[in-house]
C-alpha cells in the first residue's frame, strides 16, 4: 500500500459548542465545512490543519467514553509539528490552557510537550526542525 499522507482524523466531542470553540477559536483551525445532521442529531464540522490534512469534529447524542489509561489500546494522541515549541506554548498559556513540561525526545533530539482536548484527547506538539 503507497499513500499520499494523512487525509484526516475524526474526533467524536461530548459537547459540540465547547469542542468548536476550542478547535477553532483557541487552537485557530479554519473551518471548511460545517453540517448538522438530522437523521442523525449530530454536527460535521470539517478544520483545514494544513495543505492536505483536516480534523472532522463529530457530535453525537451520548458518545461512550475514551479509555482513560494513557497506554489504552487503539489511537493514543494527536501531534501537531510547530515551528517554535516555546512560541506555540506561550500563546496556549494565554489561553489559559493548561500545558504540560516541555520533554526532549531522546530519539530525536526534538522538544515537544502535550495538553488536552475539552474531552481530555491528549494532544502533542513535536517542534519540528
Amino acid at each position: 500500500m503507497k499513500t499520499l499522507g494523512i487525509h484526516h482524523i475524526a474526533i467524536i466531542c461530548s459537547n459540540y459548542v465547547r469542542s468548536k470553540h476550542f478547535y477553532v477559536e483557541l487552537l485557530g483551525f479554519p473551518v471548511i465545512q460545517e453540517t448538522y445532521r438530522a437523521e442523525r442529531d449530530s454536527y460535521k464540522l470539517d478544520l483545514q490543519i494544513d495543505d492536505r490534512t483536516q480534523i472532522e469534529l463529530f457530535s453525537f447524542p451520548v458518545p461512550p467514553l475514551r479509555p482513560n489509561s494513557p497506554e489504552a489500546c487503539g489511537l493514543r494522541h494527536l501531534a501537531f509539528a510547530v515551528a517554535d515549541l516555546d512560541v506555540t506554548v506561550a500563546e496556549l498559556i494565554s489561553k489559559e490552557i493548561a500545558v504540560e513540561p516541555i520533554r526532549l525526545d531522546e530519539l530525536t533530539g526534538r522538544r515537544f510537550t502535550f495538553f488536552k482536548d475539552p474531552d481530555g484527547l491528549p494532544l502533542e506538539l513535536y517542534e519540528a526542525g
